[in-house]
């Protein structure tokens, strides 16, 4: 290490990437662009990836244990070390070892998640003193959801994504079920049956229940295993799909109601039972250091 300013970071110090929920998810419109204009609220789980970050002293960016399935140029993890890097013009080097939980292509942000703790990571660990504002920035470039990782507070997120007031909903325990598929995000916002002209709505609609999440119809046709978690877990209380999906979830009473309803959960699914927060763990993990 360059200096012993960052001695709680260890080459074993695990960086947390927690997943995300939206606990609602409506479009508003749309940009020329094609870029779809949201409302949504995100709240961080208390369950998620672990990053293991060791700077280089050479310019080198490397995962360690790089998935035979995922092409460089598609590791958010990567691409999120290459842009603060020019972002800096920082020439120090990474490897990056992911330890990975969150299902993919799940609605829970984990590739997100782990792209914004590689720049917050890095922006310790290289010493670059970027603001959370301009660490936000470069996370914006390399996808919607990263800046509400950055920042790491619960949010209402209107725009692109870009927009975020922190919120603080009530913290449930949930279970999450994930049916073992890939929901392409793309596929979902291109369906033309997509309702896209929701009425803008403030916090107070999520509080009473009259916010939806307007791709479930959508998704649930396309991804029949989606519908069917979400029917059975809707046996239970007033399910939800997060984000694009597939990933169902219900707030609960207690930590016991979630693990009770999630051991009856059907085979196939990825269970989850995770404390709601409003202050992401990563957040936690840095202030404590």
């Amino acid at each position: 290490m360059h200096h012993n300013a960052h001695g709680a970071f260890t080459a074993d110090f695990p960086w947390p990437a927690p997943a995300k929920l939206n606990l609602f998810l409506h479009v508003t419109g749309r940009r020329d662009d094609g870029y779809h204009l949201l409302q949504t609220a995100f709240q961080f789980l208390d369950y998620g990836d672990s990053l293991f970050v060791t700077p280089r002293g050479d310019n080198q960016i490397r995962r360690a244990d790089a998935p035979a399935d995922i092409p460089p140029e598609n590791d958010l993890c990567l691409r999120a070390a290459r842009a603060i890097q020019r972002a800096s013009g920082c020439d120090l080097g990474v490897d990056i070892r992911l330890d990975k939980r969150i299902p993919m292509g799940a609605g829970l942000g984990g590739g997100s998640s782990d792209a914004a703790t590689t720049l917050v990571a890095l922006n310790r660990l290289w010493n670059l003193g970027f603001t959370t504002d301009e660490v936000a920035q470069i996370g914006l470039a390399i996808g919607a959801d990263v800046p509400v990782f950055v920042r790491g507070h619960a949010a209402w997120a209107e725009g692109i994504g870009e927009r975020l007031s922190p919120i603080d909903p009530e913290e449930p325990w949930y279970v999450v079920l994930t049916p073992p598929i890939h929901v392409s995000t793309a596929e979902i916002f291109g369906d033309e049956a997509l309702q896209r002209d929701c009425p803008r709505i403030d916090e107070d609609a999520l509080r009473s229940g009259a916010a939806v999440n307007v791709c479930e119809p959508v998704t649930c046709r396309r991804y029949p295993q989606v519908a069917e978690a979400l029917a059975w877990l809707r046996g239970f209380g007033p399910a939800r799909m997060s984000g694009t999906g597939g990933a169902v979830f219900l707030p609960c009473a207690s930590r016991q109601q979630a693990s009770e309803i999630a051991a009856q959960a059907p085979a196939s699914l990825h269970s989850i039972v995770a404390r709601g927060c409003n202050r992401s763990p990563l957040v936690d993990a840095i202030s404590r250091s």
